[in-house]
């Protein structure tokens, strides 16, 4: 696939918003996975900044094209503060501009008391009945015609966590889906409307899943049409 120096356009601004301090648990090696995310994205040729002043960063996104949220959930050091509403103002006002999000893995089990994250992402996990299998070796089957970002794109094979039992709204696009206790799960969704472009991709638990290069072609794929031109 092409970078933007390739095209000889403009590099894009990317800001990581990787999970630390509130927004970080035991489970999740926020700053290694961040990290190999800035990786794939600078070898497209964009500025990438990883940023781990999650409510700070998420409020003010000037000049920034595309935020990438990489994250936990705060519920467990005492809940959300008073600032995660200009978070959440920022961000859309980053959509509205025609910036992009990219929201990974963990981020869906963020911001639980926050419908406003939900309403943004497209979908989250929901305590008490959202899982996922024992972590391990699988494969992930793409949709290749539904969207630009799957065309033509081959199945995953990837050690990862396959989350499950989402709450997904009917309006986003699914891009990946799983098999588990008989149902098939969505991995990943875009959605592109007047709210703004996002992409959730569900992958991305440890370093481990970046060691995938059909993960990390999909990822790639992901930060292009979140950055390519708008409908």
């Amino acid at each position: 696939m092409p970078t933007s120096s390739d095209r000889n356009e403009p590099r894009a601004q990317v800001r990581i918003i990787s999970g630390s301090g509130r927004y970080a648990d035991p489970w999740h090696d926020f700053a290694r996975t961040s990290q190999r995310i800035a990786e794939v994205i600078t070898g497209l040729g964009h500025e990438v900044k990883i940023d781990d002043r999650v409510e700070d960063a998420l409020t003010d996104l000037a000049g920034v094209d595309l935020v990438v949220v990489n994250i936990g959930n705060p519920e467990r050091h005492g809940g959300e503060t008073a600032q995660v509403a200009a978070a959440m103002g920022g961000l859309r006002e980053h959509l509205a501009a025609g910036g992009g999000l990219l929201s990974v893995h963990s981020s869906a089990t963020s911001f639980p008391a926050t419908p406003a994250w939900e309403e943004i992402v497209g979908g989250r996990w929901i305590g008490g009945r959202s899982m996922h299998p024992r972590i391990g070796e699988t494969t992930i089957t793409i949709n290749t015609d539904c969207h630009p970002i799957t065309a033509g794109l081959a199945d995953l094979t990837v050690w990862d966590e396959r989350y499950s039992y989402l709450r997904i709204s009917p309006e986003v696009v699914p891009l990946a889906e799983h098999s588990h206790d008989g149902l098939r799960h969505v991995m990943a969704w875009a959605r592109d409307d007047p709210r703004g472009r996002v992409v959730f991709d569900g992958l991305g638990h440890g370093v481990r899943s970046y060691d995938s290069d059909s993960r990390v072609d999909l990822l790639r794929r992901e930060v292009q049409w979140l950055l390519g031109p708008r409908r």
